[in-house]
């Protein structure tokens, strides 16, 4: 199957290339522009979509062929799940993580150093749940709560009892990644209406003054 860059229509853009001898050459490029999405209909109705878990160091091309047997489907993992900047929105590989986090944080103490608190989970006597696990606090984060069963006030947390719990600057963002490894992966019976969507949407209509052909229109006033 063609790639999503062979779908791409071009443009034709005046040549402001050095060796250019005239204002009115053209150069055929990309109108990248011209960008394909899923129906909306489509997207929203989580009938059509399965989860998928992104392994290890794959890229959009391994999961594509790991789902679709064709690595140039890759731009369908990336509509599905409306990805637009692999770099940000793409879990990284190893030896980039790792560059990103010298490059973020500096030093190995201050990726291992605090970046947040999160609160322990809290019950009453009673079983009940009082302060649920996970929230962000801050480090010395105290209460104080009316225990039914023992009809009295109960005060916990602060520096002598803490009810919260450290989460580094790596913990943090390993989650950030492993989160992006939860995507969205198009079901396969439903991939030939995208690939006709696509068919229809690219080529370019006529009655345009810049149209030159289905594949092609003149870029002044795009």
């Amino acid at each position: 199957m063609a790639s999503y860059f062979r779908n791409i229509p071009n443009f034709e853009y005046v040549n402001r290339l050095p060796d250019s001898h005239s204002s009115s050459e053209y150069i055929e490029v990309k109108n990248l522009f011209k960008r394909g999405k899923i129906k909306n209909d489509i997207f929203q109705d989580i009938t059509y979509f399965t989860k998928y878990n992104i392994k290890g160091d794959d890229r959009p091309d391994n999961v594509a062929f790991d789902v679709y047997q064709d690595s140039t489907l890759d731009w369908v993992i990336l509509l599905a799940n409306n990805i637009q900047n692999i770099q940000n929105e793409w879990p990284l590989t190893h030896n980039s993580f790792e560059n990103y986090l010298i490059e973020k944080y500096e030093t190995q103490h201050n990726i291992h150093g605090p970046h947040h608190y999160e609160s322990k989970e809290v019950k009453n006597s009673l079983g009940s749940i009082i302060l649920k696990e996970g929230l962000e606090v801050p480090k010395d984060f105290s209460m104080k709560f009316l225990d039914a069963n023992l009809g009295t006030y109960t005060e916990i947390g602060g520096v002598t009892d803490p009810i919260t719990t450290e989460v580094t600057n790596y913990e943090y963002e390993i989650n950030i990644q492993n989160e992006r490894r939860h995507i969205f992966i198009l079901k396969q019976n439903y991939l030939n209406i995208i690939l006709t969507d696509m068919d229809r949407i690219m080529p370019y209509k006529k009655g345009s003054t810049q149209y030159l052909s289905e594949t092609l229109v003149r870029g002044e006033n795009i």
